[in-house]
């Protein structure tokens, strides 16, 4: 471990005013700095922030330091969200990592984690290891001749269905993204993975008002069922009316450089009958634009196969 400075600030404004980062379950964060990837000088302790909270009256709105584990047995929240946290990690991890930390977390790429090898996204135009390296979990989406991560966060391919919006606070004021919008895709600069500006702070996480959101699912393929990142996974939530799909919400994880909306999907599926028939057609568009690496090839097959499962058990929810 290198030498770091940590404290605890007592306020918002307090944790604004001090450079630092940011540190709130460490589920993340302390892995790391154990492997000197992230090497911060100092460390901002922020679990005594008054940024907790789960309010379901008007929408769904989190604070950022709520656990995982907390929210996903909520009553009240719609269960592709509660599905996803419960499908992140083990009990033990959903009860300390908070869920403006999941949304900030890092990718798992393997050769980023590594500080022998090349990875842009940790040290730019030092080359992407994984193109022409061990690329089976790589993504097929988003991707970019700098850089092939996937973007680790289940709970964020729910938000990003769900239209969510994050609350950002910095010394000079708030101002409130589009989750979908915060994420970036890596093109030629990889290591800005997200549009955080120096010294902002995630204080809220809110989902629109979506009743039928209640008609909701997330399905996650992964090498085992036990605590595994996805190799693709799906949220879906469907508004069923008289046998008809009056609207519907998609979103792929595990194949691309971020949470990737399937607006396209989205788009075949209004106004048709919700018959399996219909969830392959819209389905068979999912994969478009696909760039599958040596290793994942199969992932856009599994990326169709994985929306069309979603969308029956959505329908049937």
């Amino acid at each position: 471990m290198r030498p770091f400075e940590l404290t605890a600030p007592d306020s918002v404004e307090a944790a604004l005013s001090e450079q630092g980062t940011f540190l709130a379950g460490g589920t993340t964060l302390v892995d790391l700095m154990k492997l000197n990837v992230l090497t911060p000088q100092r460390v901002l302790d922020i679990n005594e922030l008054p940024l907790r909270g789960i309010d379901t009256s008007d929408g769904l709105r989190f604070g950022a330091l709520e656990r995982m584990n907390d929210i996903a047995h909520h009553p009240g929240v719609y269960p592709v969200i509660s599905s996803a946290l419960l499908q992140s990690a083990s009990q033990q991890l959903r009860n300390m990592a908070s869920i403006g930390g999941n949304l900030m977390q890092r990718t798992r790429c393997g050769y980023f984690r590594d500080v022998n090898t090349p990875c842009n996204k940790r040290k730019p135009g030092s080359g992407c290891s994984a193109i022409t390296g061990d690329n089976r979990m790589h993504a097929i989406l988003g991707t970019s001749d700098a850089c092939v991560a996937t973007h680790a966060s289940d709970v964020a391919v729910a938000l990003v269905a769900l239209d969510a919006q994050i609350t950002l606070a910095s010394s000079t004021g708030t101002r409130t993204v589009k989750l979908d919008g915060f994420y970036r895709v890596p093109g030629e600069t990889p290591e800005v993975e997200n549009d955080l500006r120096p010294g902002e702070l995630i204080t809220e996480v809110f989902v629109p008002k979506l009743d039928w959101a209640r008609h909701s699912t997330y399905v996650k393929v992964r090498d085992r069922q036990s605590y595994e990142f996805a190799l693709c996974s799906a949220a879906v939530a469907l508004d069923i009316q008289d046998g008809r799909i009056v609207d519907a919400r998609v979103a792929a994880g595990g194949v691309a450089t971020k949470p990737w909306r399937l607006a396209a999907v989205e788009d075949a599926l209004r106004g048709e009958p919700a018959t399996v028939r219909t969830f392959e057609q819209a389905a068979s568009i999912a994969a478009d634009g696909a760039k599958p690496l040596s290793a994942n090839a199969f992932k856009p097959s599994l990326l169709k196969r994985t929306v069309v499962r979603a969308l029956i058990e959505g329908s049937r929810a």
